[in-house]
């Protein structure tokens, strides 16, 4: 992971007239991102509401936006009217004030794409593959980027500020799963990929668990009733999580928090003993693939057909009635230690999948004893099968634009 990036300075305009420097303030930087981080919560925002909600005097904010506005960074909107006083102008974040490119390495599949200020995707690459290759990866990214580039002018391209990697940590750790020969598998241990990118990259790169990155995607782009508290679930080749506290992801000591997968849960078996195991071992799509294949049918529509799941019905149902009860429990089991205000679901699968996923989640958790326990919302996710690709592309605009960027970069300070 790189150190600092380019920053918001880093990104200005370069004509002389703009140019400020490098000795900015940390008071000033801190300001400048507070400033943007309630504008991208809010989608915009006047200036006298900035300062009311940051407690910036309205001359501090006159001066912020003012040079927001010339560096690019935020576009002013048309006057409201209607209220009492004169009207307000609101201001909202440039779509073209920043690009991020986000690179997603998954156990079947990889995307790259590239991205702009308020997460709207101008062009992507996608490649399936049995398993996962270190060498296949690299190159992935060496031929995919400078065709990214070449779908933006020369000034945008000026205005990228970094790669973002969403990777699962410790592949070599799931050779049986992933189906993979074991020597492949075993290659991922000498190998730092994010290193192995950054040799070609034109930019910073940064890198962060597949899950925790998109937690990052649904914190910045989703999140549509504004939950300063959730834990993120994202079910994908193996089920993983992200935590969010007061607004800000929480990565945890090591980058797992949120981590669900091991978490122990019991199900009903044969001869109706209750038998305990991981949640992974249901709530993951690659259960899923095991039992269309054990039926005689073709798996490979879960991973190569994200948006359209209608070729593996019936299987699909008998998956969702299998994991919910497991995502019931995971539910129960977080709110008696966080009282999260939601429990957010996501996944690499068609929407009216993950609508079916929550619905029968939230039935589920009504044959639980929950007294004691705050209710927690169980809703769905908003970002869906792009997650963590988009959460790859949020790592730099986290890095450089985030008020508290420190909690996920806490090593790179």
């Amino acid at each position: 992971m790189t150190a600092e990036g380019p920053g918001l300075d880093a990104l200005r305009p370069r004509t002389a007239a703009l140019a400020r420097g490098t000795n900015q303030s940390g008071v000033r930087l801190y300001n400048e991102r507070l400033v943007l981080s309630q504008i991208r919560r809010h989608g915009s925002l006047p200036q006298a509401e900035i300062a009311r909600q940051t407690g910036l005097s309205a001359q501090t904010i006159s001066v912020i936006m003012k040079q927001l506005e010339a560096d690019g960074l935020v576009v002013k909107q048309d006057r409201q009217r209607g209220k009492i006083g004169q009207p307000s102008v609101p201001f909202a974040l440039n779509p073209e004030g920043v690009f991020s490119i986000g690179f997603k390495i998954g156990r079947r599949s990889c995307d790259l794409i590239i991205m702009d200020f308020v997460g709207g995707v101008h062009a992507a690459l996608h490649e399936t593959y049995p398993f996962p290759h270190p060498d296949f990866l690299v190159d992935f990214v060496r031929k995919g980027c400078p065709l990214l580039e070449a779908k933006l002018p020369a000034q945008q391209r000026r205005r990228i500020a970094g790669l973002g990697i969403a990777t699962p940590f410790e592949l070599w750790n799931w050779e049986e799963e992933v189906g993979a020969p074991h020597e492949v598998m075993q290659e991922w241990r000498g190998v730092d990929i994010a290193a192995e990118i950054e040799k070609l990259s034109a930019w910073p790169v940064y890198v962060c668990n597949d899950a925790t990155a998109a937690c990052a995607a649904e914190l910045v782009f989703g999140n549509g009733a504004h939950y300063l508290d959730f834990l993120y679930v994202f079910i994908g080749w193996f089920i993983g999580g992200g935590v969010v506290l007061n607004g800000s992801l929480y990565p945890g000591r090591s980058g797992y928090a949120g981590a669900v997968a091991p978490l122990p849960v019991c199900s009903v078996g044969p001869g109706g003993r209750l038998v305990t195991r991981q949640l992974l071992d249901s709530a993951s799509t690659f259960m899923l693939e095991r039992r269309i294949a054990a039926a005689g049918g073709d798996p490979r529509p879960v991973w190569e057909s994200p948006d359209d799941w209608s070729a593996i019905e019936p299987a699909v149902g008998e998956w969702i009635e299998e994991i919910s009860g497991g995502l019931a429990q995971m539910a129960i089991s977080a709110t008696s230690v966080i009282d999260f205000e939601a429990i957010v679901v996501d996944g690499a699968f068609p929407p009216s999948v993950r609508k079916r996923i929550v619905a029968r989640v939230n039935e589920k958790v009504q044959n639980f004893d929950r007294q004691g326990l705050m209710p927690a919302a169980i809703v769905e996710g908003s970002v869906g099968s792009r997650a963590r690709a988009i959460g790859g592309a949020c790592l730099p605009l986290l890095a450089n634009f985030a008020r508290d960027r420190e909690v996920l970069f806490k090593e790179a300070v």
